[in-house]
């Protein structure tokens, strides 16, 4: 796309808004970033460096004076500017769809409900190892952190792009096409966007593949029920490469198409000919990283870098390197004989329900924030096996404290700090503190990286 002067409005502020809106004028764009919020100095004063008209406290009549509109993943479709835009004529795209248009790299696009972020890692790491070898570069990118538009001029043709995408992300990317493409699993979460409709939910996410074509590839969890229904149908027609992985037993091997596979603790690849092991299980987890999912998370990734063409000495050697995601059951300290664990990132049910199997012990349990619909019926006996007391905080507290009552001891706690406390006292000699909240973070916290260098200050200062 040629958008030298063309008009293009940015809703939202925040980084990949910033980012997006940076990259579109130095490819000669004029550019108007409409905020509901304020902006803070710092930003005002970036953006007037770089000749990006501003607004803020509200969007004005300018907004729509645009070719096109960048609209910030967190903005849900019902809004006023959103519909607005919709019935003038106006295209709305995503961060991604704008910084995919300029990118040479090749793309790793990566997406799912849970495993997302430790699978982006994993592949980026894989990749890195496998680019100091053979000259190329790998960026980490998309719903991770880092704006893809911030890196995407950086990038040359061999680099690859691994982009973790939200279901969000990927609403508004139309002509998104990555190289290989990933989906983790599909479990109920983000449904008060979709109408409370998990068939909206995983449609957005099967957006991954919808521009792929014959020469590309596409990696999916044949454990997920969802998904393996999905690309098994007998109606079912893809141009693109599949590559199941799993780790589940099957009861006629005959029928396991999968090609990334768990075999007696060792990861194998399936081909025609022979199963090629690949790497033990016991070479890569570890306290820090730990967990059967985990275990899923590493065949998904060995599946993107066999579908890269990446070695065997590299996909071994970064995977005995790797030691976790922090915010993602990240071991933080022992202390009096009680492991601290931060699983911040928990921030739906599911994850919390992996942070709690891969338990090794019972443990104390710190839990809640803002509520997404959670039915915590559904990780109910899992908490009575696992967990000796409950700590609830924030909006979702009375939630949690009404839905264990009778299940487990609980207590309430007023902050973070509080909580650890109770925690503290609790807590006995080979037991765990889970910091595993199932619940966004945005009624205390800035995101959940705040939450849980929070819980880490805390941990630090006992």
């Amino acid at each position: 796309m040629d958008i030298k002067g063309k008009k293009i409005s940015v809703i939202g502020a925040g980084k990949s808004g910033l980012a997006a809106a940076e990259l579109l004028v130095r490819q000669g764009a004029s550019v108007l970033v409409s905020e509901i919020g304020t902006f803070d100095e710092q930003t005002r004063l970036h953006l007037q460096e770089l000749r990006i008209s501003c607004e803020d406290g509200g969007h004005t009549e300018s907004v729509y004076d645009a070719d096109f509109c960048v609209l910030s993943p967190g903005i849900p479709p019902h809004v006023p500017v959103v519909q607005a835009m919709q019935a003038r004529g106006i295209p709305l795209y995503s961060e991604i769809e704008v910084a995919s248009l300029f990118c040479r790299a090749r793309i790793v696009g990566i997406t799912g409900t849970d495993g997302k972020t430790t699978t982006s890692t994993i592949v980026h790491r894989i990749c890195e190892e496998e680019g100091r070898r053979n000259g190329y570069r790998s960026f980490s990118v998309g719903n991770i952190g880092i704006p893809f538009s911030s890196m995407v001029m950086e990038m040359h043709e061999n680099d690859v792009a691994v982009v973790e995408l939200s279901s969000y992300q990927l609403e508004r990317s139309p002509t998104f096409r990555p190289d290989v493409s990933v989906i983790t699993n599909i479990t109920p979460d983000h449904l008060d966007r979709y109408g409370g409709e998990m068939q909206r939910y995983a449609a957005a996410k099967f957006r991954i593949y919808a521009n792929q074509c014959s020469q590309d590839t596409l990696v999916y969890n044949a454990d997920d029920g969802l998904l393996n229904a999905h690309f098994t149908a007998q109606d079912a027609s893809f141009q693109f490469q599949l590559i199941p992985f799993g780790m589940e037993p099957v009861a006629d091997d005959s029928l396991d198409c999968r090609t990334i596979l768990l075999d007696n603790e060792v990861i194998i690849a399936r081909t025609a000919e022979a199963d090629e092991p690949i790497i033990a299980i016991t070479e890569f987890l570890k306290n820090s990283f730990r967990g059967r999912h985990n275990i899923s998370n590493v065949l998904a990734a060995i599946a993107v870098a066999r579908a890269l063409g990446i070695s065997h000495e590299a996909i071994v050697a970064a995977l005995k390197a790797f030691d976790g995601v922090e915010h993602r059951q990240e071991f933080v300290k022992t202390i009096n004989g009680v492991d601290w664990v931060n699983d911040s990132k928990a921030t739906n049910l599911n994850a919390m329900r992996q942070a709690l199997a891969s338990l090794p012990a019972t443990a104390v349990l710190i839990a809640g924030g803002r509520d997404k619909g959670n039915d915590y019926s559904t990780v109910a006996d899992l908490v009575r096996e696992k967990i000796t007391l409950l700590i609830a905080i924030g909006e979702s507290a009375p939630k949690i404290i009404a839905a264990f009552d009778g299940v487990v001891p609980l207590k309430a706690a007023s902050s973070l700090e509080e909580a650890l406390r109770f925690a503290r006292e609790a807590a006995v000699q080979g037991q765990t503190v889970l910091f595993s909240p199932a619940c966004a973070s945005f009624d205390m916290f800035d995101n959940f990286e705040d939450r849980g260098r929070q819980f880490k200050q805390c941990v630090h200062r006992l």
